[in-house]
């Protein structure tokens, strides 16, 4: 079942993408991240060179700091408002810029209105629903948790929530997060058929052609949990003494062959985004100099690359009030947005006084 929705959603995908280009005016993302920790190059190359190619075309853009998410699954609530901070910082650092595009940046706990949506939308969706949802299955086994809290099964509604209070009508994600995107369209069309009024618009997943980076054990995708993880703040010699731990085989020659050598393979596609050379060439370029040069390149064109966004990040780190400024004028921005669609729902609902 999810393949035909898959299958159904990525044809909507490629039409959005083409017309984003087109009429970036029409559009509105909402996007945005865990504060877990920092962000690492999985994160980078999988979606905050993309968040940039959005803001770039114009496309006003939330980007959203899912704090309250945390407390579903974690323990490490006593860290939120250092990682929302830290978060901040890569995303400055890497481009995303408020003061220049349409692109705001705010924690949703400091969004009220936001949060009181998540009460009606709970009241569209059924129990078997939230329990059928195989993204929230897969949290839940992942977070190895004995006893599960019910915000783990509400969260997609509060998502819903996160995505239609600024009428967001793109939503970038990858194949994992469809259910959720399916789950808001419900709630959505739901809403304008309950109360008979045309408020929220079904938003669009948008796929994009994303390399899946592994971690440095070369077997699961690169994650913060997983301790497999280069962070884009580390430091140059932190990076080459971690490509250096990174798994890969017993072969001298080195090839690109994804399917039998993936952590040899891995190592080459993180030379080839780093430095715009197919890993075909790179490796052939390294022949049978072995996993020594391949590291070594590969921390290379790492260091190479991250280089201005680090020398940036640094500079950032010494201007706190900055930083604190561009969250405060971003949870600006998403209230007023909130309490106007709050207004109509509250309306429609016929609870105004």
């Amino acid at each position: 079942m999810l393949n035909k929705s898959f299958e159904k959603a990525k044809e909507q995908s490629k039409l959005l993408e083409n017309d984003l280009y087109k009429n970036p005016h029409k559009y509105r993302v909402l996007t945005g991240d865990r504060p877990t920790g920092n962000l690492h190059l999985g994160h980078y190359f999988g979606s905050i060179i993309n968040r940039l190619k959005l803001q770039s075309l114009g496309i006003e853009t939330y980007i959203l700091i899912a704090d309250y998410q945390v407390l579903t699954d974690r323990n490490v609530f006593n860290e939120i408002s250092k990682f929302t901070y830290e978060l901040t910082l890569d995303y400055l650092a890497c481009g995303l810029d408020p003061e220049n595009y349409k692109t705001h940046i705010f924690p949703h706990s400091h969004i009220p209105e936001l949060n009181q949506l998540t009460i009606p939308f709970l009241t569209l969706v059924s129990s078997s629903e939230l329990n059928k949802n195989p993204t929230v299955k897969e949290e839940i086994t992942a977070s190895g948790l004995s006893n599960i809290n019910a915000g783990m099964y509400i969260y997609p509604v509060h998502q819903a929530a996160d995505i239609l209070f600024c009428k967001s009508n793109v939503v970038p994600v990858g194949k994992d997060q469809l259910p959720h995107i399916e789950l808001t369209r419900k709630i959505a069309k739901r809403f304008n058929t309950k109360f008979n009024k045309n408020i929220f618009t079904e938003p669009v997943a948008l796929f994009t052609d994303t390399p899946t980076i592994l971690g440095l054990d070369g077997i699961q995708k690169m994650s913060k949990s997983r301790n497999n993880s280069i962070m884009i703040k580390s430091t140059a010699d932190e990076t080459i003494k971690l490509i250096k731990s990174a798994k890969t085989d017993s072969s001298r020659y080195i090839s690109y062959d994804p399917q039998n050598r993936p952590e040899v393979s891995n190592l080459l596609k993180l030379a080839s985004l780093c430095s715009d050379i197919c890993p075909k060439d790179i490796a052939d370029k390294i022949g049978d100099q072995g996993s020594g040069k391949l590291k070594e390149l590969t921390a290379e064109a790492i260091n190479t690359y991250f280089e201005p966004i680090r020398k940036k990040r640094i500079k950032l780190e010494k201007n706190k009030d900055y930083v604190r400024d561009i969250l405060l004028k971003g949870i600006s921005k998403a209230r007023e947005t909130a309490i106007e669609t709050l207004s109509e729902v509250t309306e429609a609902m016929n609870m105004k006084i």
